[in-house]
């Protein structure tokens, strides 16, 4: 990267955005971050980001946090945005960069998120049909995934009720993606590259939950809960159906297959990724 160059973040308030402004910061590069005003979570942002106010389901509210700008860091929230707004938003970055690092999903990479899904495949196909100069992150799940889905439960009792404990995923450290992103945001040799992003090993879930056991020092007990009572509440809860059924299917799958491990984290950074030991024990506080 040179003197001039800008980076754009998107999604700086959640898991990885955060973290990734932060390795961008250290090497010195002009850092913006898009954030919605009435978020909740703004606190999040490293000081030292320039910070815009804009909304994904308003395209044209990210002309100004644009301007200038040499590459952007995209995350797209599916979820709770649908993607009615994302041909418009990929023009957009395309009208002022030819860069973008997009965190996609290993889904993508084994076939289970076709382009009709509306989900991380639709966006990996925008952004090449844009004919831009991108690098995908198909990640496995975060290792703090485990604080969303598990950590109500645990501070409340010693048993964690959730489907699917034998199957067996490879979580990626938060640290080690946002360390990716920042390496394929300001140097060259990533372009047109699908990263397959995981962590050292595959791991059940009820295998997670024993070293959480362990960093808590707390005997913590596994329930497994059926498939489609898992399904109910999720849909009751305001997933699409579709989304339930996805998620819920690739567990299912897990435990005869487990998740892919790749060296991708090695090959890019020069250094193992942290493995979900080291996460637990770094992250006990926050099952406390």
């Amino acid at each position: 990267m040179n003197e001039k160059d800008t980076v754009l973040v998107f999604g700086a308030t959640g898991n990885i955005g955060p973290h990734t402004v932060s390795r961008l910061l250290d090497k010195g590069v002009d850092t913006r971050v898009l954030v919605l005003e009435n978020d909740p979570n703004l606190g999040r942002i490293p000081e030292g980001a320039e910070v815009f106010y804009g909304d994904l389901a308003d395209p044209d509210s990210l002309d100004a946090s644009l301007e200038g700008v040499t590459s952007v860091f995209l995350m797209w929230p599916f979820f709770t945005l649908g993607v009615e707004t994302a041909p418009d938003v990929v023009k957009k970055i395309k009208n002022h960069t030819e860069r973008i690092v997009f965190v996609s999903s290993i889904g993508v990479h084994i076939g289970l998120e076709p382009v009709d899904n509306n989900c991380h495949a639709y966006l990996e196909e925008l952004i090449e049909k844009e004919g831009m100069e991108w690098t995908f992150l198909q990640t496995t799940g975060f290792c703090c995934n485990a604080v969303t889905a598990w950590a109500d439960q645990i501070r409340s009792g010693d048993t964690l009720s959730f489907p699917y404990g034998a199957a067996a995923r490879s979580p990626i450290h938060e640290e080690d993606l946002a360390e990716v992103a920042a390496r394929a945001l300001t140097e060259k040799g990533h372009a047109g590259q699908r990263y397959v992003v995981t962590g050292p090993e595959a791991l059940s879930q009820i295998e997670q939950m024993q070293i959480i056991s362990e960093a808590l020092g707390r005997e913590l007990t596994w329930v497994d809960v059926p498939h489609e009572t898992v399904r109910e509440a999720m849909v009751a809860g305001g997933w699409p159906e579709a989304y339930a059924d996805g998620a819920l299917e690739y567990f299912a799958m897990l435990v005869d297959e487990p998740e892919k491990v790749t060296g991708t984290v090695e090959r890019v950074l020069g250094k193992p990724p942290r493995d979900f030991r080291e996460w637990a024990f770094d992250n006990a506080h926050k099952f406390r």
